[in-house]
């Protein structure tokens, strides 16, 4: 096996003691040492501008001391150890070289060429261990920081869908008492407009915390890209080149395809904005393999086969501060009222949950590079389910009873409304105790149980199971501000049949509603358990 190389910088004012040290390094034959002599701390601090392992550094340098050079080295950015060198043995010498940053402390009378190869190898191991703990460390304070805030994120958007369906709701039922070229009619449309633009701010956030609904298929990532390449270099104007670079014979992914285009449009519009004088845009595609040391030098990677997709740019670039904080929501460089700082939030959000990574290089005048990897899969290409059939207004009024359990009482005021405006029979209860005494004073049939997913002491589909019991003929209509992972740990995936992701506006969750009951219908008539039909998902 051969010797490591290590490359080592001599600090020595003095040139027989250099030449004296150089000697016993090069004795040893267990570590190659390649030496470079500084005779000054100013001539020293230029040369740690290229690469070395390890630092030796005499005591005296001049009228300057070896504990100021490695403060110096320190604050510089060198990373390796620093080992000070000595005439005489001292405690007190010792301790103020570890108080300086120093790796270790060696008396140069006492020094032998196994003694001097043996400190620099155990500092040099030392360091690389340390680097490598403060790295994990800082991509665990990292995973755990965005983790706190997808958790934010998630938890405002909650709260934000439920108000926005009052919002939405309410303006569209308004809406329709007046007449055509009513002033207030007009009115009520900004509100909506509002609205339905708040509604985008809560899904970015939703898409960040992970927390968003996905309909993923087996797709082809060239595919994808081809489909919105003519629609990118529109977005991204003339004075931009847009340069496309498809990998060949590119292997598969799993992944929802709306999402994946979303990914690319924020990628794109995020370098567009890059080059405000124009530029050149290169988006490849490639399949790689990610190693075990690439993934723990990086937060979230998992090693294997992945399909790359990286965005470049020819753009202004960002320092390492920027950087650090790029897919942070609301973080944004860019002028107030010029953007949301959700963008890359959101490409960070939908890459995670869809089990990828992403990473970002750059450098300040010279441009950005965005690199999203995806786990490859070895399938055939899928499609996304069918969407329901579509229903003229007419076809959504109906008369079943519908039992509405909801814990905020505005929604549920609202959804009751929106249900005998569409002439259902309602039953409400605030919560699955109040909804079990309900179902047992009413001695009638209840078509259908709409509740939310997330409520205190029993959840929507704890409560559901038990009245099935009861009730087999009712069929369960699920509702929730979460989505995805809050969702999914109380029993609700978004396969199921009855889900519908707030907010709330009437017309959609009439759609939905006669889609539980009719095709419920149906599969009751083939023998099929209606609650286990996987269809799509409403937004």
């Amino acid at each position: 096996m051969a010797s490591p190389l290590l490359r080592i910088l001599l600090v020595e004012d003095d040139e027989e003691d250099f030449l004296l040290t150089g000697k016993l390094l090069k004795k040893n034959t267990r570590t190659v040492f390649e030496v470079t002599w500084a005779m000054s701390s100013a001539a020293a601090l230029t040369e740690l501008e290229n690469p070395y392992d390890a630092c030796l550094v005499d005591y005296h340098l001049g009228a300057e001391t070896g504990l100021l050079f490695i403060e110096q080295a320190i604050a510089h950015g060198f990373a390796g150890p620093l080992i000070l060198l000595t005439g005489r043995g001292d405690h007190d010498i010792d301790v103020e070289a570890m108080k300086a940053g120093a790796a270790d402390y060696l008396v140069k009378d006492e020094m032998t060429a196994p003694l001097l190869e043996r400190v620099i190898r155990h500092a040099v191991e030392r360091k690389s261990a340390q680097s490598a703990l403060n790295r994990s460390e800082e991509q665990l304070r990292q995973a755990q920081k965005m983790e706190a805030m997808g958790c934010l994120a998630g938890g405002v958007a909650h709260d934000f869908n439920n108000l926005l369906s009052i919002v939405l709701s309410y303006s569209e039922l308004c809406a329709e008492g007046l007449k055509e070229g009513d002033r207030m009619r007009d009115d009520l449309a900004q509100i909506t407009e509002a609205g339905l633009r708040a509604a985008g701010l809560t899904r970015q956030l939703l898409a960040f915390s992970h927390q968003q609904v996905l309909e993923p298929v087996v797709l082809d990532l060239n595919g994808v890209f081809g489909k919105l390449e003519p629609m990118l270099q529109r977005l991204i104007g003339e004075d931009v080149e847009l340069v496309s670079r498809p990998g060949r014979d590119l292997r598969r992914i799993t992944a929802d395809p709306g999402q994946v285009e979303q990914v690319i449009m924020n990628l794109v519009v995020n370098a567009r904005d890059a080059m405000p004088q124009g530029g050149k845009l290169t988006i490849t595609t490639s399949d790689v393999t990610l190693d075990e040391t690439y993934a723990s030098r990086h937060v979230g990677v998992k090693p294997g086969a992945h399909v790359l997709l990286t965005v470049s740019d020819t753009g202004t670039g960002m320092d390492r501060a920027t950087m650090a904080r790029i897919f942070e929501p609301f973080f944004t460089t860019k002028e107030l009222g010029k953007g949301t700082g959700l963008g890359l939030a959101t490409v960070f959000g939908i890459v995670r949950q869809s089990g990828g990574s992403i990473g970002v290089e750059s450098e300040l005048g010279t441009g950005t590079s965005f690199k999203v990897y995806f786990p490859m899969v070895e399938a055939a290409l899928g499609r996304r389910r069918s969407e329901a059939p579509t229903l003229d207004r007419v076809s959504l009024f109906g008369t079943e009873t519908v039992l509405l359990v909801e814990d905020d009482e505005r929604v549920r005021s609202l959804v009751r409304a929106i249900l005998l405006k569409f002439g259902y029979l309602v039953l409400e209860a605030q919560s699955a105790g109040d909804a079990f005494l309900v179902s047992e004073q009413t001695k009638g049939v209840i078509d259908l149980l709409l509740t939310d997913v997330v409520m205190p002491r029993m959840s929507g589909r704890q409560l559901a199971e038990r009245l099935i019991m009861e009730r087999p003929e009712m069929k369960v209509l699920y509702m929730s501000g979460y989505t995805n992972d809050a969702v999914v740990r109380h029993g609700v995936t978004s396969t199921t049949i009855g889900f519908i992701q707030k907010p709330i506006t009437p017309e959609p969750l009439m759609r939905k509603i006669r889609e539980v009951l009719d095709t419920d219908r149906v599969a009751q008539s083939s023998g099929v358990m209606a609650a286990a039909l996987p269809v799509s998902v409403s937004s």
